[in-house]
Order: C-alpha cells, then structure tokens, then sequence
C-alpha cells in the first residue's frame, strides 16, 4: 500500500453497508477513505456458519465497490491478501501507513470492538470519534434514560412508546384499531392440511462475486457448519429493497395469522426473510415499517398482520439493541438458572432422533436461516430444559444464523430464550413440553417420540425435560404468577412418577452431554 496522508479515515464495519451512515457525515472524497477489512477473527471467534460468513463477505465487497462508484476511496483487506488476523491487526498495520489525522466510526454492533478499535488508534496516537448510530430510530441515550429506575423493562411499554413517537399506526393518542397488540390474533397453527401454497421469497442467485466469496469461503472454513449450495441471500441494497417489495406484496397479508406455526419442508412460510438485510444496514427500519403500514393504508395487508410485523422492528429490534448495551459487558455471563450442561453435538449436525430439531437444526445448517418460533420454541427450549449454559447456546446462535450480530442475538437468546437474566427480559421462562410444538407444526407425526408421555422408552425427551425443568426450579417459580399453575400441576404428581422424570432426565442428560461437540 502506497504511503499517504488521510484526513478522515472511515472506519465501514460488515454490518454497517448504509450509504446514509453518520460516518460518512462531512465526507470529502478528495481528503477522506474508507477503511474495511476481511480478517479470520471475525469468522472464528464463534464457529461460524459458511452462509453468514458468505453474507458478510459478499455484501461488504459490494458495498465497497458501490462506494468506489461514488468515486470515494476504498481501503480493502481481502481474504488471503494480508497476515493480520483481527481487525485490530489489521487496523493498526494501515494506520501506520495512511497516517489519518482522526479515525471515525459508528457505534459497532458488538461490545468487544467499541475497546478494540479505540484502543488501537490510542496506540497508534491517532484521534478516535465514535459517532452515534443512526441507523436506530432509537438512540442508546434515549434507551438508557427510559431504563433508568426500571427493574422490569417489558418490551411492551417502550413499544407503546415508539409508537407514539413515530405516529406508526397510531389516530392521535389512541392506537389504530383500538389495542396495541394484536398479538392474540397471530398465533394460530396450520391444522392438518398445512399452510397450502406459500409463495416463495425472491431468491438473488451469486453473481461473480458472490461466487468467489464461495469459493473462498468452502476452501479456507472447510470445517465450519453448514453449506452454500442453497445460497440465495440479498447482498446489496438493490436486492434488499426487491426482497422488502417482495415481501410486502406476496407474504405480509397472511404473515400474522400464522406467524408462530411451523411446517415440515416449508422453512420460510410467511416470513419476511428481511432481518439479515436490516442487521447489515442494507435496509433501513423506516423504510421497513412505513412499507407494511402503507400496505394497511392501501388495504392490502390486515392490521393484525402489519401491526405484528411493525412490533418486531419498532419494539423488539430497537428493544433489544438498547437492553445490550445497557448490560454489557457482563451481560453474556448471565446464568440465572445455574445452567451447566454442554451443547449437544447434534446442534451441529441435525442428527437426533427428535424430528422437531432434526428439521430445525437441518434447515439452520443449509440455509442458516430459522424463524422466530423455531429458534425460541424448538431450539432454545430444548436448549432451556436440558440445562445448557447460557453462553453456548448464544455462541451457537451466533454462529448459526446469516442475521446474527450480538447486539440482536444476544438478548434474544440470554434473557428470552434462555432466562439467564433472570426475568428483566422476559416475564417467565418460556418453558413448554412437547404437546406444544405438536400443537404448532407437524412436527410430531412419524416422529418415533410421544409429547403425552412422560417416562419410558417413547416418552418424547421435551416432555420428560419439561417437567424435571418445573421440579428443578419449583421454589424459584412456586410463587410466580405466571408459573405457579404449572408448579401445581407438578405437585398432583407422586413421588414414584417425579422419581421416574428425575431418572431419565438424568438419563438424557447423560447421554447428550459427553457428546459435546469436538474440534
């Protein structure tokens, strides 16, 4: 790299491919550049998913092409072209080289690089400025004061407030409908004849270098999980609003009525397919939201439906995103329940004998993909009532997924899925046996286990988990009043039959959990 004098250098993060990006505030193209690197850091400090780090690879060389299109200058590390290993690394090898007067960059989406990078330019004594992250609708300053003197932070009271901030489905004070949430309406299963034709989502096949994204990828993460035949992600802002029209269109009119229900072979249904897009910033949540509402407006889509799909991103996203950084950083040591089993291995491969996570975990591994009832209600709750720590099923979730960045997966997995905060996300455990994964999918039909049985050889291990779960933590929940019901229905048990749960949870755990997985 030649040696020359750069005003502002601009750090561009793989999650952070906004072309209105308050980075690029003040900009001068003939005194400024732009900084972006590809580094193995990034793709292996969680075991990574072939696919997420193919998205990220692939929307990030884009990105950088369309900036050099605006005539800005570009700093690109390639994969294989450099020796750093980090992106602190390889920061620091350039700084020496360009020589910036300031480094900016907006707040990263995870905790452990707002540290790294300052510390970097501090070492190299160059200024750091870290600027706030538009993207949000929320600011992080606005999240913590809403926070301040709350103990129970419930998603739905700053949702009520983002509503009445945006004006989203709102008449004045009141909301649009007469209720806030229509959650009660979006909950329903198929039925035995399934959700019928679903239309499928527009798919974006590689172009030429998506495809040598692949091809880096399959020869230097040849262990990582997962494949890429199957890949067909949106990687520029081009395709992202194709696939936001798409959505809007085809799938949002019956996305809420079923949006909890699972389906064999069907792993998109009604699903926008649209959060890896919003996570690289490759969509704007404005945009998002005022798209949906538009489609109510022009009725086109129901409230029930839109409604619930503006929740997600007005309430759960911008949520989520404050809830992290107001507890990071010991947020990822949150182990409420005292969890301390290892993951089973199965996670990793899909082999298991259990058809809901075998189905799961199989679509995660080939398209890195599962919706939300999937992921909180088939693999997190097994994850819940087997015991897992904490930490390694949010390293799973992170690595796993194309739309995981820790700021989202998080809180998602350690306070909603998990309760490892201990009930400042979530109200209660989201705990369940196996009748209910059979009341939402098909799961259960040829499977070989039984969600009604609790002990012997067909009893389905989500049952037999589930209530070792309530024996295991019957005083914590004894008074709780959204479990305590279940906690009763425990105690109409005998000793013999809790005796027999406690044996082949037992059991269970001891089969899976020297199975843990090997590198």
């Amino acid at each position: 790299m030649e040696r020359c004098r750069v005003r502002n250098l601009v750090i561009v993060l793989g999650d952070q491919l906004d072309d209105d990006s308050a980075a690029f505030d003040g900009f001068d193209p003939a005194e400024d550049a732009i900084w972006m690197a590809e580094v193995p850091a990034e793709a292996t400090y969680v075991w990574s998913h072939k696919a997420r780090i193919t998205i990220f690879l692939a929307a990030m060389r884009h990105f950088a092409d369309a900036l050099r299109d605006r005539g800005w200058t570009v700093h690109y590390r390639t994969t294989g072209d450099h020796a750093e290993t980090t992106l602190a690394a390889a920061l620091a090898a350039d700084l020496a080289t360009l020589r910036p007067e300031r480094v900016i960059v907006v707040e990263p989406g995870e905790w452990r690089l707002w540290g790294e990078l300052a510390d970097t330019c501090a070492a190299a004594r160059v200024a750091f400025e870290q600027r706030a992250d538009t993207h949000f609708i929320n600011p992080l300053s606005d999240f913590a004061a809403w926070m301040d003197g709350r103990k129970q932070p419930r998603m739905e009271h700053f949702y009520r407030l983002m509503r009445q901030r945006t004006g989203w489905l709102m008449h004045g004070r009141e909301p649009v409908g007469g209720q806030w949430n229509f959650d009660h309406d979006n909950r329903e299963a198929f039925g035995k004849d399934g959700p019928g034709v679903v239309p499928a989502p527009l798919r974006f096949p590689p172009d030429a270098i998506t495809t040598a994204v692949i091809e880096t990828v399959n020869t230097r993460y040849a262990d990582h999980p997962g494949a890429l035949d199957a890949f067909d992600w949106p990687v520029t802002r081009d395709e992202a609003l194709e696939a936001l029209d798409d959505f809007i269109t085809v799938r949002l009119p019956k996305f809420g009525t079923h949006q909890d229900a699972m389906w064999i072979g069907e792993p998109w249904l009604f699903h926008a397919r649209l959060s890896a897009a919003l996570n690289l910033k490759l969509l704007n949540p404005r945009e998002v939201c005022e798209a949906a509402i538009g489609a109510h407006r022009d009725g086109t889509a129901p409230l029930a439906a839109v409604e619930g799909f503006v929740r997600q991103i007005l309430g759960w996203r911008e949520y989520v995103r404050g809830l992290y950084f107001h507890r990071m950083p010991g947020y990822l040591d949150d182990n409420a329940l005292g969890a301390e089993q290892p993951l089973p291995a199965f996670y990793w491969t899909s082999d298991t004998e259990m058809r809901c996570l075998s189905e799961t975990i199989g679509d995660t591994l080939k398209h890195g993909y599962a919706h939300h009832i999937q992921r909180l209600m088939v693999t997190g709750l097994f994850a819940l009532l087997f015991g897992v720590r904490p930490r390694e099923v949010h390293q799973w979730y992170l690595a796993v997924y194309v739309d995981a960045v820790e700021w989202v997966e998080a809180p998602n997995t350690l306070g909603m899925s998990q309760f490892a905060d201990g009930g400042v996300m979530a109200s209660k455990p989201y705990a369940a046996s196996g009748k209910y994964i059979q009341r939402m999918s098909n799961y259960c039909t040829g499977c070989r286990f039984d969600p009604a049985q609790k002990t012997g050889p067909d009893a389905c291990p989500f049952t037999t988990l589930y209530w070792d779960f309530l024996g295991r933590h019957q005083e914590r929940f004894a008074d709780h009043p959204r479990l305590k019901m279940q906690i009763r229905n425990l105690a109409r048990l005998d000793d013999a039959e809790r005796d027999a749960i406690r044996a082949q949870a037992g059991a269970l755990r001891e089969s899976w959990s020297g199975s843990a997985r090997q590198r």
